[in-house]
């Protein structure tokens, strides 16, 4: 069944005249939910490739180039958390690629045609986006296990931690969505996409910050993922880097502040330019 003939089986289905404004939403979202969870089954490869490469850049940084400088305890405890906040960054290209090829393709026209909501398709494309990075996490927390990683402090911790990780990719999805729209073609997502690696990179995710000169790692403290990193591995009861600043004792709260500031600039901005597309 394609996508097109699953969203008109769904706005000819009579029951919709009966539902209100919030189930019509839902139910084009889940629609383009399922639209986007199909092309899972057709791209394999690609799924594969998205949770492998984390595994090992993990494995490379915990086994071939080590590190630990300015960190007081274990290395790899102080390396997982951090790795699992890289991953919230890893993987955005095929999200951005996506809309981008839709965009080209005419897809998004098509389905704009249809009386279906106008913000349908990017809450579908945020929804598979977000249940592929629950995947990730699943596969990234057990090769930490499998490699010796532990989490000390009870599993309301351990979800409280993998609250703050989503909510820095929910985030993330949307900035990603929006500069999609903006670069309009898959060319020119690889230029933005080389944007994340300093991002993710200048932060404490795999180096402590006091190991670094005073003003680059002032820098990095600030950083919104040096910022949920620190808050997970607080979560975790595992070891972090130590630090007086400002950033540096009040991560929960930036690994809250981030997140909800970046969804607040970028989610109407992907809408608004969402709805301009046509005019």
């Amino acid at each position: 069944m394609t996508a097109t003939h699953t969203v008109s089986t769904v706005e000819a289905n009579p029951a919709r005249g009966a539902g209100s404004k919030a189930s019509w939403a839902a139910a084009d979202s889940w629609t383009m939910t399922r639209r986007e969870l199909a092309h899972w089954a057709r791209r394999p490869v690609q799924v594969v490739v998205g949770l492998v490469f984390p595994v090992m850049m993990l494995l490379m940084f915990g086994y071939l180039i080590g590190g630990g400088k300015g960190i007081d305890g274990d290395f790899r405890s102080y390396l997982v958390p951090g790795m699992l906040t890289m991953t919230m960054a890893f993987g955005l290209e095929a999200t951005m690629l996506s809309v981008t090829q839709d965009l080209g393709k005419g897809v998004i026209d098509r389905f704009r045609s249809m009386p279906m909501h106008s913000g349908a398709v990017l809450v579908g494309r945020s929804i598979a986006d977000m249940l592929q990075s629950v995947v990730g996490l699943t596969v990234m927390v057990g090769v930490g296990y499998a490699i010796g990683w532990r989490w000390n402090n009870g599993f309301a911790s351990f979800l409280g931690a993998v609250g703050l990780l989503l909510l820095l990719r929910f985030a993330m999805l949307w900035m990603g969505i929006h500069l999609a729209m903006v670069a309009g073609r898959p060319e020119l997502v690889q230029g933005v996409q080389i944007l994340v690696w300093p991002v993710a990179f200048l932060s404490n995710a795999i180096a402590s910050p006091e190991s670094m000169p005073p003003w680059l790692g002032a820098v990095v403290e600030w950083n919104p993922m040096s910022a949920t990193a620190t808050a997970v591995r607080h979560l975790f009861g595992n070891p972090g880097a130590v630090g007086d600043s400002w950033a540096a004792t009040h991560a929960e709260l930036l690994a809250l502040a981030w997140p909800v500031a970046l969804v607040a600039v970028f989610f109407p901005l992907a809408v608004k330019r969402f709805r301009d597309l046509s005019r």
